[in-house]
């Protein structure tokens, strides 16, 4: 009608031409900024403050509207609309906290007492992110408390968002579907950083199944079998399709192997593997045509082909956007994207045409005032950050590069990649104290595979109730473009420079927005000065591939003569003995294959002929993959004891794809590699196995240059006093690598015979053990020695030239 209307008076609405950005709407910005501004200020504010901000941000509001309204002029009735968001989203803030402290729970949980909980799961449970050195990694389930029981047996009904942390799961833990009902129990917790989301955490010792009382709905069981038969149609892939498929689909992460799911963060295309509305849209392209042709008669996607009216087209186009959410679970960015894409299609079916960026502020505006913890998510802020930046950036940016003569399809690639890097970039550095020079390049490549792999994974999924042979035809097809995904992945955070450090927190994230804007300057009046622009692309490839002659000349890194270093690997050990030109023995791998990889790259390391594993913790073996990924390895010598299993486990399967065979070390065992490299096993005796792992640790007495080393791995001080009885004319050492990461447990009399001069720490900074303790070093001081410490000097490197120590910091 509005159409008609303006046919009637002669005026006709002349639309954009191809690829001209249209004009910003604003005017649903500033309420959207403020409602968030104050539901994240009013989820840590005291109830004392924050009840008097908002009582008077509601009388400003008030005393505002009527004249707002009335003058009609835009600037005041925006203004106004802002005032009252921020009352609004300050509001709900306000009630959500209160809801979440009420009841018995939060005073149960700060005192850290066991209760029972009757309780609806909200989420899958996920399992927690590898922390080096860690054994097992528990699994968390979001859920809402709905009763308490406490160890007096008093039971009150409540209603409160918990979150549970299951150690050592039982496997039908993992298998949990939302709103399944169970009862637990546990110790609770106060939660950790903000806790705006759950209002106590719950500790549950997981080795016997769940006790549920209460199935999930009917639609949650045909979403968990539609994800269940997904995992089954690609469980025949190798493992990076295998994991990265069911990702891309349904965001479901719980197949990537952890070093894929390192590199896709080191790359920053984790938004590929955490389902936002770029999967959506893509889905609605299919079913109801691009976004340029949704609303119009001439529309395309199956819509066309089924010849359905513009209201159909908008219905159709709500049960994608619903089962979307129920598939992909409701996070914040899929919430985000379903409620801009219900907007656009509440566009299509009224004929209005859809203007993108009030979408976008409406539905961050209504996600804000429904959950106001999505105020302080940080998946909430990239989301909407990246699409603005899609929405506003993007465009004038691709036709300046258009204008420069760079092909269409390109130039926006390139922007949309550059724009979103540009926005989300700070906000990452908060979290993750790095940022990626291989981001840009990275989803550029990446980017050319994403839409082949979710139409042929979405068609898979749909197909497999039907006939899992065709399901598994089009998973296969679906492969391919997942395998380059995760090729992209991989090659771009091998780069020496794919990522570097850079400060965490707001001020880190300040600091990185600033230097982006004066590159974007730099970059704008590097245009007319093409020998400057060479050199600067120049620095940036040697930035990113950082040759290492370059490196050292640069960092004095490593030292030409080093002999021993211990790498800073966190809280484990790596210590590389320097046996040649790009040869080196490895004693102990760390507990991160990126660590121990990183440190051995920067000694140009390409050749292992011995690897020693002292034992079988995962601070000394977990990083073995990065050990021998890219470098040819002659064995693996290790020790009798076996214990922990698991640990066992994975070492021989490493050990197995890498085809390295194993072999174990006994007392009176001696090698060398090299002209002046040689070493003698000490410990364990031959047959032996211990009752711990640490008391089983390969103990080598290494001779390099002139330098003699001790190395004992983790032995305790029962193994040690052994070991001392058994070696009574043990010889002083230059270099001793203190026990167990100078623990408490020591045998001082070890200590005081070796009599080392440069005694060496591997612990990892602010571990939680309590590593190295005072004791020893105080010890170590008296005996004379210099102690040198990973977690306060980063990797350290002795040479014969007075055994200097070069830290890396």
């Amino acid at each position: 009608m509005h159409e008609a209307r303006n046919s009637a008076r002669g005026v006709r609405e002349i639309p954009p031409r191809p690829g001209e950005p249209q004009p910003l709407d604003l005017r649903l910005v500033p309420p959207a900024i403020s409602a968030w501004t104050a539901a994240a200020l009013c989820l840590h504010l005291p109830a004392a403050t924050a009840v008097p901000l908002l009582a008077l941000a509601w009388l400003a509001a008030s005393v505002l509207a009527v004249p707002a309204l009335r003058s009609r002029r835009t600037g005041t009735v925006t203004a106004t609309l802002a005032l009252l968001a921020a009352a609004a989203g300050g509001t709900a803030a306000g009630l959500h906290v209160a809801a979440a402290r009420s009841g018995p729970l939060p005073a149960l949980a700060e005192r850290e007492a066991f209760v029972e909980i009757d309780a609806t799961i909200t989420g899958d449970p996920r399992t927690a992110r590898p922390k080096p050195g860690a054994w097992t990694r528990p699994l968390l389930v979001t859920a809402t408390a709905d009763r308490l029981t406490t160890a007096e047996g008093d039971s009150t009904e409540i209603r409160t968002p918990i979150l549970l942390i299951v150690s050592r799961p039982h496997e039908a833990w993992a298998h949990l579907l939302p709103t399944t009902r169970l009862t637990v129990t546990g110790r609770a917790a106060p939660p950790t950083g903000s806790g705006a989301d759950v209002a106590a955490v719950l500790f549950v010792r997981g080795p016997e199944p769940p006790q549920t009382f209460g199935d999930p709905t009917m639609v949650q069981r045909l979403a968990g079998a539609l994800r269940e038969r997904l995992r089954e149609t690609v469980a025949d892939l190798p493992a990076d399709p295998r994991g990265l498929l069911p990702a891309l689909i349904v965001g479901d992460a719980s197949l990537i192997p952890d070093d894929l799911d390192e590199a896709v963060r080191a790359t920053d295309l984790t938004h590929m593997i955490v389902v936002s509305g770029a999967h959506l849209s893509l889905l609605l392209a299919v079913v109801i045509g691009s976004p340029t042709t949704a609303s119009r008669a001439e529309r395309g996607g199956l819509v066309a082909r089924l010849g359905l009216p513009l209201r159909a087209t908008a219905v159709l186009g709500g049960a994608v956007v619903i089962g979307f959410v129920i598939l992909c679970r409701p996070g914040p960015s899929v919430l985000r994207a379903a409620v801009c894409g219900g907007i656009a299609l509440l566009a299509v079916a009224t004929g209005r045409r859809r203007s993108l960026l009030p979408a976008l502020a409406a539905a961050t505006l209504l996600l804000i005032l429904y959950d106001p913890t999505h105020a302080v998510s940080f998946g909430f802020l990239l989301s909407v950050l990246a699409t603005a930046a899609l929405l506003i950036i993007a465009p004038p940016w691709s036709l300046a590069l258009q204008r420069r003569g760079v092909p269409p399809r390109l130039a926006e690639g390139l922007a949309v990649a550059l724009a979103a890097q540009l926005v989300c970039a700070p906000v990452v550095a908060v979290f993750s104290a790095r940022v990626s020079l291989v981001a840009v390049p990275a989803n550029l490549l990446a980017e050319l595979a994403f839409a082949p792999v979710l139409v042929l994974g979405w068609a898979a999924m749909m197909v497999a109730p039907v006939s899992l042979p065709l399901a598994q035809a089009l998973a296969w097809l679906a492969s391919w473009p997942a395998r380059w995904i995760a090729t992209v992945a991989r090659t771009g955070a091998s780069l020496p420079g794919a990522e570097f450090r850079w400060p965490d927190g707001w001020w880190g994230a300040s600091l990185l927005a600033g230097l982006s804007l004066a590159l974007i300057v730099l970059v704008r009046r590097l245009r007319r000065r093409p020998w400057t622009a060479a050199l600067c692309v120049l620095l940036l490839l040697l930035a990113l591939l950082r040759p290492q002659p370059l490196e050292r000349w640069l960092t004095g890194w490593p030292p030409p003569d080093w002999r021993v270093v211990a790498c800073d690997v966190g809280q484990g050990d790596a210590t590389v003995l320097a046996a040649g030109p790009g040869r080196a023995v490895v004693v102990d791998a760390g507990p991160d294959p990126k660590a121990v990889d990183t440190c051995l790259r920067a000694l140009g390391v390409r050749h292992v002929p011995v690897v020693v594993l002292s034992h079988f913790h995962a601070d000394h073996v977990a990083g073995l993959a990065g050990v021998l990924e890219g470098r040819s390895v002659g064995v693996i010598r290790t020790t009798a004891t076996r214990l922990p299993e698991s640990q066992v486990r994975e070492v021989e399967a490493t050990a197995a794809e890498f085809g390295v065979p194993i072999e174990e070390a006994a007392a009176g065992d001696t090698g060398s590699a090299g002209p002046d490299l040689t070493w003698d096993v000490l410990w364990p005796p031959a047959g032996e196995s211990m009752p711990n792992a640490n008391d089983g640790s390969v103990t080598l007495l290494v001779r390099t240059a002139g330098l003699t080393v001790l190395l004992p791995g983790d032995l305790e001080p029962a193994a040690q006093q052994r070991l001392l009885a058994s070696r009574p004319r043990l010889p002083p050492v230059d270099v001793l690598k203190v026990p167990h990461h100078g623990s408490a447990y020591q045998e001082e009399a070890l200590l005081r015979g070796l009599a080392p001069r440069w005694a060496i720490v591997s612990a990892g900074e602010d571990n939680s053990y309590g590593h190295p303790d005072l004791t020893t070093l105080a010890t170590l001081e008296q005996i004379g020695a210099t102690v040198l410490r990973t977690d306060l000097h980063g990797s350290l490197a002795l040479t014969p030239r007075g055994a200097t120590v070069v830290p890396t910091g």
